[in-house]
Formats: structure tokens, sequence, C-alpha cells
């Protein structure tokens, strides 16, 4: 078949008579979208969740692109799959952690700044980045007792600036094993790791502006750079650093036929190696490319989802394993 990128391209500008009938097509051939390449797709056939920043949702996709469960989420820029059936996500300036069989919340916390960042931990505490006050938390079960904080603003909160990092301080941001956190620091173009006093120990620069990180087993960082660079010809891409920072790898429109990338946002590591990488369509990209693209390591468009109708800016994904549980073997998301 062509490559479905080539289709959307040839095709996004139809008569007034056709568009009805192309939209449809369009989200029929590529809702599911297969590359005719030898290499291997790993979401051919899987279940996922996604977060609909520009949508106010969260939402489950089965293996045939249709959309099963939805549930509202203020501005949700992350997501997980958690053991139990369960799904712990963002709701803006807010997290819970809702049932999928019937929607009960089992978890909330609840916040003035703004939350793009979220983890459930392994000592059953919930790790949460807070944007505007800069701080990373973590939080008892109970949803109201901050067992740990960490500042990681030289800006002070104080009474006439309670939120002092603003809209665009942090995007997403992780708890690491060795009690550290990465997180991707938008505003300032850089993932960085903070130890639990605050202090940078470690850092990259994210051309465009950080929107995502993980930490790999090997020790390198991977971390998505968004479109805040575009204009003056640096384009979205998602890149990897090794221990000093320096870059390894990298991907973007440069390398992908079609160049479906608007702005790379949240990823997941799957257990063959590829890439599922979000493609956020806001700051008027609405249904011009894909949502999602599994990439391989040889950065070849292997499958791609898209719905239009279903969905705006889907800016985070997790991938269901069997049932309603996580999927194994792939932690780094």
């Amino acid at each position: 078949m062509k490559n479905p990128f080539t289709l959307f391209t040839t095709l996004r500008r139809p008569s007034r008579v056709a568009k009805a009938l192309l939209t449809s097509a369009f989200v029929a051939v590529v809702a599911v979208g297969t590359s005719a390449s030898a290499a291997e797709s790993f979401m051919k056939g899987r279940r996922f969740a996604v977060t609909d920043y520009s949508a106010n949702k969260i939402a489950i996709v089965e293996a045939n692109g249709d959309v099963s469960w939805t549930h509202p989420a203020k501005e949700s820029n992350d997501i997980w799959i958690l053991p139990g059936g369960t799904l712990l996500f963002g709701t803006g300036t807010g997290v819970k952690e809702v049932s999928i069989k019937d929607k009960s919340v089992k978890f909330e916390y609840t916040s003035q700044s703004e939350i793009f960042a979220v983890q459930r931990l392994a000592n059953g505490n919930t790790f949460v980045g807070e944007c505007s006050s800069g701080k990373l938390l973590e939080i008892a079960p109970d949803g109201k007792t901050v067992v740990k904080e960490t500042s990681t603003l030289a800006k002070k909160i104080t009474p006439k600036s309670p939120l002092p990092g603003g809209h665009g301080y942090m995007r997403n941001g992780r708890a690491l094993p060795n009690g550290n956190y990465l997180v991707a620091l938008y505003q300032a173009r850089e993932a960085a790791e903070f130890n639990p006093a605050g202090e940078k120990v470690w850092s990259a620069k994210v051309p465009g502006g950080a929107h995502s990180v993980a930490r790999l087993p090997n020790g390198h960082t991977l971390a998505s750079g968004s479109d805040g660079q575009a204009r003056r010809g640096v384009p979205s891409a998602l890149y990897e650093f090794d221990a000093d920072g320096k870059e390894v790898w990298k991907v973007s429109n440069a390398d992908l036929a079609g160049k479906p990338l608007y702005f790379a946002s949240g990823f997941q590591v799957l257990p063959n190696g590829n890439i599922l990488l979000c493609n956020w369509l806001g700051h008027g990209n609405f249904g011009k490319a894909p949502h999602m693209l599994e990439i391989t390591r040889e950065k070849e468009v292997v499958w791609t989802y898209a719905d239009h109708k279903q969905f705006k800016t889907i800016s985070s994904v997790h991938v269901f394993g069997e049932g309603d549980a996580p999927l194994s073997g792939s932690d780094s998301h």
C-alpha cells in the first residue's frame, strides 16, 4: 500500500464536494495504518490509553482503532495504566486514579498549580510534578499528605507570587530509582535531573522545549522536543542523550516520509525497541497528521494512529498488556 503520509499530504486540500468523503476515508485508512516495510510493528492489534489535552478527556482505544471508554480530564498531559484495572492521569490542576470498570475514583490530589506529570511509585506514593509552583512532590495514598517535597525554582513562593513557574516551566517528569527526579523543563528547553535537595545534577539541551523525558536502562535519556523553535527552522524531534548530556540519536521530519511530525510529546519505548510517539496537533494543526507514530530505531514509521473525529491533541499514551493490565517489560514511558 502507499505510504499513508503521502496519501494524506496529496489529498489534504480537497474540493468542497469531496471534503466530507475524504475526511471519513482518511480516518478509515490511517486510523490503524501500517507500512509495507519489512520492519515489524508492535502496536498492530494493541489496545492503549491516551490523553487528549485540548478535548479535556482521556480515552481507551481498542485494537481496531475504536474508542471504547472515555472520562473527563481537563488539559490532561500524562497517563498510566496501573495493575488492578485503573488509570492514573492528570486533570489540569490535579491528579486522579479511576477504575476502568466503573469509573470510581481510587485516588485524587488537587492543587492551585498546573500539573503535567504524574507517576505511581513502587512504595504506593504518587509522584506529582507541579509546573506553576516548580515543586516535585510525593503524595501519600490519602491524596493529602506530602511525603516529600523538592523545589526546583530559584524564585521563592510568596503570598504575592504563589505560582512563580507559570504555565511554561515544566511538562512531564519522572521519579528515578536513585531517588532523583528527571524533568522536562519546557521553557528552558532542557531535560534536567534534580536531586532531592533541588540541585541540578544532570542536564541536556532540548531544542524547541522539552515535553517528555524517560531514563533508559542503559543510563541514556530520551526527551521529546516541541515546536517552540519551528519558525526558526528547528523542527520538533525526539532526542536521545548519553550520561554526559551528549546527543547520540535523534529523529525528526528530516528522517520521516511525508514530514508528519508537528510536536513530539509523550512516548513509550515498546518491548521490541520501537518507540510509540505522540504527535500533539495543537497550535493550529488540528487534523493535519496522525496523532501517533510507531518509529523504529532505524527511523522508519511502521504504524500510525489517527481519528480526528474523536481526538484533537493526543499528548500521552500508555499501552495495555493482557486485559486491563499494563504492558510488561516497557517501563520507559
